[in-house]
This record gives C-alpha cells, sequence and structure tokens, in this order.
C-alpha cells in the first residue's frame, strides 16, 4: 500500500523567502506546510533591514531576479500596502570623490541598458533630495525603484496569507527519501511530514538541510550589524549610502567590511549599516564594528552625531561563493529543491525566489531560466 501524504510540499524555513515560496506555491494549487524551529522571521529576516534593492546591482541573473522580485513586490503592495510598511522611498548613491562619482555613472550606464531605472544626481540637486547631507559632495545616482518593507510583517503577512500550515518549534532531523532516492517529506523532532516535494529556505542553515538530503550546498553565514537611532522626524528620506557598498557586497573578503549606509523608518528611527564579515555563528557584540557604522553614518549625515543610538543588533547573511543564491530543483535528489544562499538581498529577492519554485514545482516554465541557479553548479560535475 502507497505511504499517504501529508501535503504537495514542505517548505523548510519560515522566514521571508520561505514565506514567499509558501504564497506563491499555495496561489498554484499546492498544499503547503512550513515548518521552522524557531519563529516565523527568527532567523535571518528578523535581523534585517528589509531591503528591496536593485541599486546595488550590476547587469546580470541577480539583477534579473531583483527586477522581476520589484515587480511581484509592487502587486503585494497593493494587496498588503501599510501592513507591511512598504515604502517605494528609492534609493541615492552617493560619490564622495570625482573620480568615485565618474565610476558610479558608468556602473548606472550599465545598469540602465538592462532595465533599472537610473537618475545621475549633479552636486547642486542633490541637496534638494537630501537636505541633511554632508556638504561638498560631488553628486549621486538615484534609484527610483529601491523600497522597503518591514522584514518580520511581511513574513508573517504572506505566511497567513499563503493559508499554509504554519509548524513552529519543530526541528527538521532528516530530510525522507524513497529507497531509489526521491524526497519524501522530512522528519522532525515532533514527527514526520510526508511530501513529494521539499523547498529548502532554511537561510544561513541551507547547508545543513541540504546535508541531510545527502548533497553539499556551500553556504556560509556572513554576519552584519545594524544601529537603531532613537525615533525622530523624517530626516533621511531615501536609503543612502555611499558607492563603496557596492564593491563591499561583491566581496569574497571574510575579513571585516564597513560602508554607510544609512535610511529612514516609517516608525521613526534611522538605521545604520553596514559591516559584513565571515566569522562563522559567533554572536559576539562588536563595539569596534558599531563604532566603524556611527562614524561611517555621521561623515554622510552629520547631524547624527547629536542624535542617540537606542541599541545595536546582528545577523547572518546566508552566503554563496559566486554571490548568487541556490534556486529550483536539485537534479541530484528527485524533489528537493533550493531557495536559499541570498546573502543580504532575501528580502528583496524572496518574491522572485518564491514565484520560480512555484514555478518549478508545478512544471510551469520559469519566468527567468534558473541555469545560473542551479544548486549543483559548485560540484566537480557541474564545473
Amino acid at each position: 500500500m502507497s505511504e499517504r501524504l501529508t501535503c504537495d510540499v514542505v517548505v523548510v524555513g519560515a522566514g521571508m523567502v520561505g514565506a514567499a515560496c509558501a504564497l506563491y506555491a499555495t496561489r498554484a494549487g499546492l498544499e503547503v506546510a512550513v515548518v521552522d524551529r524557531g519563529p516565523v522571521a527568527g532567523g535571518t529576516t528578523g535581523g534585517g533591514e528589509g531591503n528591496l534593492l536593485v541599486s546595488d546591482k550590476g547587469p546580470g541573473p541577480e539583477l534579473d531576479l531583483a527586477l522581476l522580485s520589484g515587480r511581484l513586490w509592487s502587486e503585494l503592495a497593493e494587496e498588503f500596502g501599510g501592513s507591511v510598511e512598504y515604502e517605494a522611498k528609492g534609493g541615492v548613491v552617493v560619490a564622495t570623490s570625482p573620480g568615485g562619482l565618474a565610476a558610479l555613472e558608468r556602473f548606472a550606464d550599465e545598469q540602465r541598458a538592462a532595465g533599472v531605472v537610473t537618475e545621475p544626481v549633479e552636486a547642486d540637486r542633490l541637496y534638494d533630495l537630501e537636505p541633511h547631507l554632508a556638504p561638498g559632495l560631488p553628486g549621486a545616482v538615484h534609484y527610483p525603484q529601491d523600497c522597503q518593507v518591514m522584514p518580520a510583517l511581511a513574513a508573517a503577512h504572506l505566511i497567513r496569507a499563503s493559508g499554509a500550515r504554519l509548524l513552529t518549534g519543530q526541528t527538521v532531523t532528516d530530510v525522507l527519501r524513497t529507497p531509489d532516492g526521491a524526497v519524501r517529506g522530512v522528519r522532525t523532532d515532533q514527527g514526520d511530514i510526508h511530501a513529494p516535494a521539499v523547498v529548502n529556505a532554511a537561510g544561513t542553515w541551507g547547508s545543513e538541510l541540504a546535508a541531510l538530503a545527502g548533497v553539499a550546498l556551500p553556504v556560509l553565514p556572513r554576519r552584519g550589524f545594524v544601529l537603531v537611532t532613537e525615533p525622530l522626524p523624517r530626516m533621511v528620506r531615501h536609503k543612502v549610502y555611499a558607492a563603496d557598498y557596492v564593491a563591499d557586497v561583491a566581496s569574497d573578503s571574510a575579513a571585516l567590511q564597513t560602508s554607510p549606509v544609512v535610511e529612514g523608518t516609517a516608525a521613526g528611527p534611522i538605521l545604520i549599516g553596514a559591516s559584513r564579515e565571515r566569522v562563522g555563528f559567533d554572536r559576539t557584540f562588536s563595539l569596534p564594528v558599531v563604532r566603524a557604522l556611527a562614524s561611517g553614518a555621521t561623515r554622510l549625515f552629520p547631524f547624527l552625531a547629536d542624535v542617540r543610538a537606542t541599541r545595536a543588533y546582528l545577523g547572518f547573511r546566508p552566503y554563496l561563493p559566486d554571490h548568487l543564491p541556490a534556486i529550483g530543483p536539485d537534479p541530484r535528489v528527485p524533489g528537493l529543491h533550493h531557495a536559499c544562499g541570498h546573502e543580504g538581498a532575501g528580502i528583496g529577492l524572496a518574491t522572485g525566489t518564491g514565484q520560480l519554485i512555484a514555478q518549478a514545482l508545478t512544471a510551469r516554465t520559469p519566468d527567468l531560466d534558473l541555469t545560473p541557479f542551479r544548486p549543483d553548479r559548485f560540484t566537480e560535475e557541474a564545473a
């Protein structure tokens, strides 16, 4: 007698990416269960700023995914609106030297050819966009497509809207497989969940989930801190960052890197980043990192020197060596799909990822070519 399946798909991970996978899978007609050892948004999502960015991505697969995701976020914004604090506020990338401005404008030209809306901003107009910026900056590029959501709220609302069964506080201990190696569900510390498909949306723990299914996926944690100020009137209108942030995002270095990123929020506090370092899952508070964030922010916005910081928090970005997420079916294990490794862009890329996963699960033609995101691309066989 064949075994009765509990559902069509088990999504492992209740962060933003897992929530989007659940939403689009259920809207494709599938019965979904979402399982997580912690609460909704208890991992990377809860430590994120909620950025939906195109400004930091050059032409290529990640930018294509960001543009797709942006269109889908815009649709969801009409559905969820203020409940997820969606803001189409745009981004301003600031050059700090004439040479940096020339490089930034070249980068923006390449992005524009790939479908990004970019608006060069001369020095005399820069302060119309951001009146409180430091004086003497040579110029910037404005990205009106950059947006923001409150990530924990967004994940919770998407899971609720999906109607998926939510199983929090359950740790996945094994990926169940048939004698011929195909997925047949997961085992948790509270029982088995049977399904012919499993989606690995475990974020920074994506490598551990992959290993339970017998495959390798080299996801590593990349730590970052965020500094939060007291609530203020809207002093920073856009997401504002220095142009060298783009290079830090693309860097392979494990060493500490900081570049100033400053943005206001609907609730009033200003969020200040960004730092990156690969130190495993070390949650030790680092005063030097937080000082570096504060110093970089006050160089961009001098008024912040007189503003009180109320707290700092950290999170771990799920890093893959080529800076592209793993999205889609794993040819090594029938029924296993991956949706992880988005590093710091997971909130912004979640909707496109969820759509692509739902299309793969239902054998529909994906909106994007999944080849660059193949989860087995890091093996010698795929090289």
